[in-house]
Formats: C-alpha cells, structure tokens, sequence
C-alpha cells in the first residue's frame, strides 16, 4: 500500500507554530491534524490535511520521562471531533515535533503509544485511515493505519501544497 500525505504550505506553518510554543512543564506540544481522504489506483491512499487542532493546555499530564504526554481528556476531544464533525469520515493524524533539521523520527515512547491510542480512532471513524506524524523543521516522518485491525504502513510521500512547494519520500 502507498501512502501519500498533502497539506497546505499555510496548514503547516500554522502547525508548526502551535507545536513551538512553550508549555509550562511538557517540553513539546502535541496536535492532531484533521484531513479528508482519496482513494488512489489500486491499493493507495492520499491524505489531505485540512485542518489542526491544538492539545488544550491543561490536557497534558506531567509525566517525567516523555517529551509530552496527553491525558484522557485530550484524546476524548480529539475522538469527538473525528465523530461530530466528519460525520465518521475524518481521519486523524496525531502530530508533535522534534526541533531539529532533517528527517525526524518517533522516538521508542512515540512509537509504542503511537501503537496503543492510534486504533482507537477506529471506533469513531473506522473507514477511513488514521495516524501519527513527527515533523522536523523541515520534513516529516509518519505512519497510517490503512484500517481497523490492520498494520501501519510508513507514509511513503510528502507534499507541501503552496509556496513555497515541496515534495519528498520517505528515506
């Protein structure tokens, strides 16, 4: 399966902005980005980033030894809005940053909670594939889950839509 992921040059920068803000005691920030999604040829997918939504400051959990942690809450509101708003056909991307140049990649916590909370977006929208995206100050890093039950597949492509353009693979 291939996977390609597009999003707005203005989305992006919107983004990254929120996830370079400080917070009082986690030491990165944390989103979602709420996309729509086509079909392609044969076994694709294209996500299309529409959207961001902010972990509300008050929704993290001070939890030494992770960069950010979410509490319930956090990932209760995101699992309501993937329900209200799309009527069961957004898809979900959970979204953070490591502050460097380059391409990024999750760390061993972001991997495993990654693994553990991603599906559950399943319940709320399970036809449409959801996933979990680590950006650097210039590139990105992501995997999707193509389905319930089903294994996530490394995002293979990147676009930034806009000016300036952009595309890369996946290393």
């Amino acid at each position: 399966m291939t996977v390609l992921f597009r999003v707005p040059a203005g989305l992006l920068e919107r983004v990254r902005a929120d996830l370079r803000r400080p917070h009082r005691f986690a030491h990165e920030r944390i989103g979602f980005i709420v996309c729509r999604v086509g079909r392609l040829h044969g076994d694709g997918l294209t996500i299309l980033g529409a959207g961001y939504e902010a972990v509300a400051d008050d929704d993290y959990v001070d939890l030494p030894g992770a960069g950010a942690t979410m509490g319930p809450q956090a990932i209760r509101k995101a699992l309501q809005l993937a329900y209200n708003q799309g009527a069961g056909d957004l898809s979900m991307i959970h979204v953070h940053m490591h502050g460097h140049a380059g391409m990024p990649r999750f760390s061993s916590v972001d991997d495993r909670e990654g693994r553990r909370f991603v599906p559950d977006f399943f319940n709320v929208a399970p036809q449409v594939p959801h996933g979990a995206l680590v950006l650097s100050n210039d590139m990105a890093f992501g995997l999707c889950w193509p389905g319930p039950d089903k294994e996530p597949v490394p995002i293979a492509r990147y676009a930034i839509v806009g000016a300036p353009f952009r595309v890369w693979e996946k290393a």
